[in-house]
């Protein structure tokens, strides 16, 4: 896996809703009506982030849930990241 550049994360970001880069990571706030919406999605992202074997960086308090995406073997954000973030876009819904 290749680290993306700049260019390619603008680009992957545009089709990204509600994604955004801070501090060289893929990130994104989800934000539910409770917290049992919010460990609900986080089940059942669980299930999509293991056959992927790319884990997230996630912290949930509550309703809300952020998440950081990075490939660290690759030293920063890659297609997996992008993948992932894909993934977990679908399953907000």
């Amino acid at each position: 896996m290749f680290k993306l550049t700049e260019e390619q994360i603008r680009i992957e970001l545009s089709g990204l809703q509600g994604w955004s880069t801070v501090n060289g990571k893929l990130h994104k706030d989800f934000v539910f009506d409770d917290f049992i919406e919010a460990f609900g999605f986080m089940c059942k992202a669980a299930i999509h982030i293991e056959k992927m074997n790319h884990h997230p960086e996630w912290f949930n308090v509550y309703n809300k849930i952020s998440v950081d995406l990075v490939t660290h073997d690759a030293g920063g954000i890659t297609q997996n990241d992008v993948a992932l973030a894909r993934t977990l876009n679908a399953l907000e819904k």
